[in-house]
């Protein structure tokens, strides 16, 4: 058990200790989709959608959760990120909804969980604000892109 990394010598779950650890850049940048009606992607980009603008409410959703992730994972070190950014796109099949998050901090510890978590939050908005009309949703390929590690100056 020595190789998994939360997991102490009893075979306990246990927070990883970083306290050791050089403080670096670090940048993750996460995807995934939530797949829709086409009628959904209609009200969704004319903006007719009662309970508000559905994109801007996810990307707010997605920003807030990234912030919060050392308080939503057990065991997940609560890190004061300095950049969030979500990013929304219809691609020309028009059947979902693509989401893109990237995280950005200086810390002894990686920053994917909080961009994973942002693309998860505003797909469960998306579907929140439209789960009464589109019972077919579907949330998926949720997936890190990209980790990056640079020494600081």
């Amino acid at each position: 058990m020595s190789d998994l990394t939360h997991i102490n010598a009893k075979g306990e779950a246990s927070m990883v200790d970083v306290t050791h650890k050089p403080v670096v850049l670090r940048e993750a940048i996460a995807e995934g989709s939530i797949y829709v009606q086409a009628e959904t992607l209609n009200k969704i980009e004319s903006n007719a959608i009662a309970k508000g603008n559905v994109l801007a409410s996810a990307r707010l959703a997605g920003i807030m959760a990234a912030k919060k992730t050392g308080e939503l994972i057990p065991l997940c070190h609560p890190l004061p990120i300095t950049h969030c950014e979500v990013a929304m796109s219809i691609p020309d099949s028009r059947d979902r909804v693509h989401i893109t998050a990237s995280a950005k901090i200086a810390a002894a510890t990686g920053i994917e969980m909080e961009a994973l978590t942002a693309v998860s939050l505003a797909a469960l908005t998306i579907y929140d604000m439209r789960k009464a009309v589109d019972k077919t949703m579907k949330i998926g390929d949720i997936r890190l892109v990209k980790k990056t590690k640079t020494a600081l100056a």
